[in-house]
C-alpha cells in the first residue's frame, strides 16, 4: 500500500501562489533573524562581552524578542510544510533540519533547567558555543531545502 502524504487543500494553493509562499518565506526569514540575532547577543554576553550589562535584564528582552522570533518562524514555517509536506518530508535537508532543531531546543532546554544564565560557568559557554553551531546549521539546512 503506498501511503503519499498531500497537502490539505485548503493550503495547499499557498505553494502556487504567486505572492503567498514568497511572503512566507520572506517571514520566516524575519522571524529566524530576531531568533538567532537575540541569542547571539545573550550568548555574548554569557562568554563576558559586555559586563556592564546585567544577563537577567539583557536574557528578558533577548529572550522575549527570540521566542517572538521562533513563533513567527513555526507559524510561517509549518505553513510552508502544509503547503508541500510531502515534498518536504522527502527532503533530506528539511529532515535534518527539523533534527537539528530538536537538538537546538533540547540543548536550549538543558541550558535553562541547569541555570546556565546565573551560573555563567564552562558548561553555559559550551552550550551557547553549541548553541550557535546548531542555529548556523540550521539555516544552511534551510537554504539547501529548496536545492534538494
Amino acid at each position: 500500500m503506498d501511503f503519499e502524504l498531500q497537502a490539505p487543500t485548503s493550503l495547499a494553493w499557498i505553494g502556487g501562489h504567486p505572492w503567498a509562499y514568497p511572503a512566507l518565506e520572506t517571514v520566516h526569514l524575519v522571524g529566524v533573524a530576531l531568533l538567532v540575532g537575540n541569542l547571539v547577543a545573550l550568548e555574548l554576553r554569557v562568554w563576558g562581552r559586555s559586563p556592564e550589562l546585567p544577563v537577567t535584564a539583557l536574557a528578558r528582552l533577548s529572550l522575549t524578542l527570540a521566542l517572538g522570533g521562533f513563533a513567527l518562524a513555526a507559524l510561517s514555517g509549518g505553513l510552508m510544510f502544509a503547503s508541500q509536506p510531502g515534498d518536504l518530508i522527502a527532503n533530506r535537508a528539511f529532515t535534518l533540519k527539523m533534527g537539528l532543531l530538536l537538538v537546538a531546543g533540547t540543548n536550549a532546554a538543558l541550558f535553562h533547567a541547569r541555570d546556565g544564565l546565573r551560573r555563567l560557568d564552562a558548561l553555559a559557554r559550551a552550550q551557547t558555543l553549541m548553541s550557535v553551531g546548531l542555529w548556523i546549521a540550521v539555516m544552511i539546512c534551510g537554504r539547501w531545502i529548496a536545492y534538494r
